[in-house]
């Protein structure tokens, strides 16, 4: 196998993997998996949304819709296991958001609904990293943005 194969590998994260890269559980855990990940550059994490959500029992319950923020608490955490699964070395760590900046909303993502969150890396700098995050659903974009975090070493995070 030459050098390009092994860098364009794909590789998926399945939910046992993402509880231990994220420190996120019920109701707060937002990405089911991560598919499609090349290195720290990329990867499109995904969402599974069900009516028994606790959010649909306050947030329009005659007409449920996925809140924006968890939309973009989605990318974040889709982003974030992505640094610390491609920055295995520096572990333990957290993953604190650092800036939210360009969203938009596009359309409402509802109880059935299969959300896509497409992020691609656009600068890392240390322990920092910025991506551009694209939510889809069956291939419509419903939300965008673009994030950045940093990773913080278990010991450092009273300093932070």
């Amino acid at each position: 196998m030459n050098d390009s194969a092994t860098t364009t590998s794909i590789s998926t994260v399945d939910i046992q993997r993402l509880m231990k890269l994220l420190p996120h559980r019920y109701p707060f855990l937002l990405v089911d998996k991560i598919i499609d990940c090349k290195g720290d550059d990329s990867c499109v994490g995904i969402k599974n949304v069900t009516f028994n959500e606790p959010q649909f029992q306050g947030h329009f319950p005659d007409t449920p819709v996925m809140p924006g923020v968890l939309l973009i608490e989605g990318m974040a955490q889709t982003a974030g296991a992505l640094c610390v699964h491609a920055a295995t070395g520096l572990r333990p760590k957290l993953v604190y958001f650092m800036t939210i900046n360009n969203v938009k909303f596009r359309k409402p993502v509802i109880p059935g609904d299969r959300v896509e969150y497409h992020m691609t890396k656009t600068n890392r700098r240390r322990n920092m990293w910025w991506y551009k995050g694209v939510a889809k659903v069956d291939g419509v974009v419903v939300c965008e943005a673009e994030i950045s975090a940093m990773l913080v070493a278990e010991d450092e995070k009273a300093d932070a």
